[in-house]
């Protein structure tokens, strides 16, 4: 406190003489010196080697783990004047130095390692988000993300490491926080809708509930995925329209992804006339099974029975599962099943019911005035 009230003139005297007293400091203990400075150098060529062994962790990593790789790249951002730093404030001490000189060597040790922390937390960061979008087909959008996550924890980091150094200087910076809290909060809450979407969409290139190409219905029908962007997904449906559909609005939905689905499984509803016999009732269920046996190695029976007396007919349902993945075989396969039934209940003389005429609707006859 009272160095603070000298003027500065004062303060130019006091670092004048205290600058005058190294030459005197140095003759004086050249042996302690040269002993703190040779133990400077061993810690120094230790870091190094232990930051070598990290960076090698990163090359095995490619092949291995996720964590050795991003421990890695974490390593290699390490500064050497931050390792130079590291070992002289640690035999600082030994050569009784001068309180300019040690002073001198505190202060540029806390500023390197303020920001070599905000270094290794960049990297690290960086390197995670490598790792989790490895793979990731959409490289248009995950190049502009991957720019925009790197220049968001960038300015974050770099920010955070700037209040601190300056309040380690004795600067007052709790307006500046105070400053920066509120005009983050007035960005935020300006931009709302727009870092809605943008966060969603990193949301779905990391966590990855779908990718490009993948079909998935969002509850108004099935689509096919074709662009992620940063504010909006683009999909083709089946039947043509092009649907464009913000993020954050299609993160909030429950969606469906047919990709990776084995296999399909298909209902037959159909009904025979009440003259059916039992004995050709208890029959459909083998028919059925032959039939869908006979239509190929991707088609596989589930289930077939007699269901309901219906008010026109004796119901029966069909189950069957059709292992395949492009749409257009499916109902191919779907088609051909559908066929076979019907050629062979027709070949075993078996009568199909008609579907009950719908009600006609009593319609009053209009008044004559």
């Amino acid at each position: 406190m009272a160095d603070a009230l000298k003027s500065p003139p004062e303060q130019l005297a006091d670092l004048t003489a205290a600058i005058q007293q190294v030459p005197t400091w140095m003759a004086e203990h050249w042996l302690p010196i040269l002993i703190a400075t040779g133990i400077g150098v061993v810690i120094y060529l230790v870091l190094t080697l232990i930051r070598g062994q990290a960076v090698r962790l990163c090359r095995r990593g490619e092949t291995g783990s996720h964590w050795a790789a991003i421990l890695g790249a974490t390593a290699q951002k390490t500064g050497h004047i931050f390792m130079a730093l590291v070992a002289a404030r640690l035999v600082a001490g030994y050569a009784n130095p001068p309180p300019a000189v040690l002073t001198t060597i505190r202060f540029l040790y806390t500023i390197s390692a303020v920001f070599q922390v905000a270094l290794w937390a960049r990297a690290a960061i960086l390197a995670y988000v490598d790792e989790r979008t490895r793979g990731e087909g959409s490289s248009e959008t995950l190049a502009n993300a991957s720019n925009l996550i790197r220049v968001l924890v960038t300015a974050a980091l770099f920010l955070i490491a700037l209040v601190v150094v300056l309040d380690n200087l004795g600067v007052n910076v709790t307006g500046l926080v105070a400053g920066l809290g509120i005009g983050g909060i007035a960005i935020g809450l300006a931009a709302q809708g727009i870092f809605s979407d943008l966060f969603a969409s990193l949301s779905i290139i990391f966590d990855q509930p779908f990718r490009v190409g993948e079909t998935i219905d969002f509850g108004k029908g099935p689509a096919i995925v074709e662009r992620i962007g940063l504010k909006s997904t683009r999909m083709r449906a089946l039947t043509g329209e092009k649907l464009i559909v913000s993020n954050a609005q299609l993160l909030s939905k429950e969606l469906v992804s047919f990709t990776g689905l084995r296999k399909r499984r298909f209902t037959f509803p159909f009904g025979f006339v009440y003259e059916t016999t039992p004995e050709d009732a208890a029959r459909v269920p083998q028919i059925v099974r032959e039939v869908i046996d006979a239509n190929g190695k991707d088609v596989h029976f589930v289930r077939a029975g007699f269901t309901a007396f219906g008010p026109q007919a004796l119901e029966f349902e069909a189950q069957f599962d059709i292992e395949e993945g492009d749409a257009g075989a499916i109902n191919i396969k779907r088609h051909e099943v559908g066929i076979a039934l019907l050629e062979r209940f027709n070949a075993l003389g078996f009568k199909f019911a008609y579907a009950a005429p719908a009600p006609t609707p009593l319609v009053p006859n209009a008044r004559s005035r």
